[in-house]
């Protein structure tokens, strides 16, 4: 039986509209789940929400950018419909509110998403909330954007960092040693055996994202069993480790 953790993407999102707090608690509740994946951002009036893209338009039933509607005008939105008609009304959540509901139950990977110079000051409003709920050995920062998990690793250097890559990365050495992470969080079809390895038995973390075919789940996970499986479909890797 294969061994590797699973991390729900976006919460347990194929029963559940990603990032609410619907698929958070299913995944939250499930105790083969060790971790689940969530994107935040920042409303107008500088609130952490839980959110993928950068504009609410393909999960809500609002237009526009997220960083332009305050926390109100986000939390009129429905979040839920979009997926299936049960989950009418479920709303965009805040950070807080997923610490709330997660807190002594999972870990959480939580992605900064930030584009160019927006959201300033996001780095120290996620790492106080992590602080505010006691959730530092709980919590793992990850961001495409390199320079935020450096800023991040300067202001909260007790909370673990990762640093998402979609490609075969370089310089991986250097990238590490700027920001200071400890976790490479990558795309699953750039990861081979030889990369992945020597990396880990120094003591590099792997996430591999996103699984959803339970063929490349077990060819990911029988590379190692300390590369963390993070799926859509959790459901299938309970079965696939089988």
């Amino acid at each position: 039986m294969l061994k590797n953790l699973c991390a729900a993407h976006r919460g347990w999102s194929s029963r559940a509209p990603e990032n609410t707090l619907a698929a958070i608690k299913m995944a939250a509740n499930e105790p083969d789940i060790s971790m689940i994946e969530i994107d935040v951002q920042m409303s107008k009036d500088g609130i952490p929400v839980v959110i993928h893209d950068y504009t609410v338009d393909r999960t809500t039933n609002g237009t526009g950018r997220v960083g332009a509607l305050t926390l109100e005008e986000l939390k009129k939105l429905d979040a839920g419909s979009w997926f299936n008609s049960a989950y009418a009304g479920e709303m965009v959540p805040t950070l807080e509110e997923v610490l709330r509901e997660t807190m002594g139950k999972v870990k959480l990977d939580i992605e900064i998403k930030r584009a160019g110079d927006w959201y300033p000051g996001i780095e120290i409003k996620v790492a106080e909330l992590v602080r505010r709920y006691e959730m530092v050995s709980d919590i793992m920062i990850t961001s495409f954007n390199h320079e935020t998990i450096h800023t991040f690793a300067k202001i909260a250097p007790d909370i673990k960092t990762g640093n998402l890559i979609y490609g075969f990365p370089v310089l991986v050495d250097e990238v590490l040693d700027y920001t200071k992470a400890s976790v490479l969080s990558m795309g699953y079809e750039y990861l081979t055996e030889e990369f992945v390895r020597p990396l880990l038995n120094r003591g590099v973390e792997f996430v591999a994202w996103t699984i959803d075919d339970p063929k490349y789940m077990r060819e990911i996970a029988s590379m190692d069993e300390r590369i963390v499986i993070c799926t859509n479909y959790p459901e299938r890797w309970f079965s696939a480790r089988r």
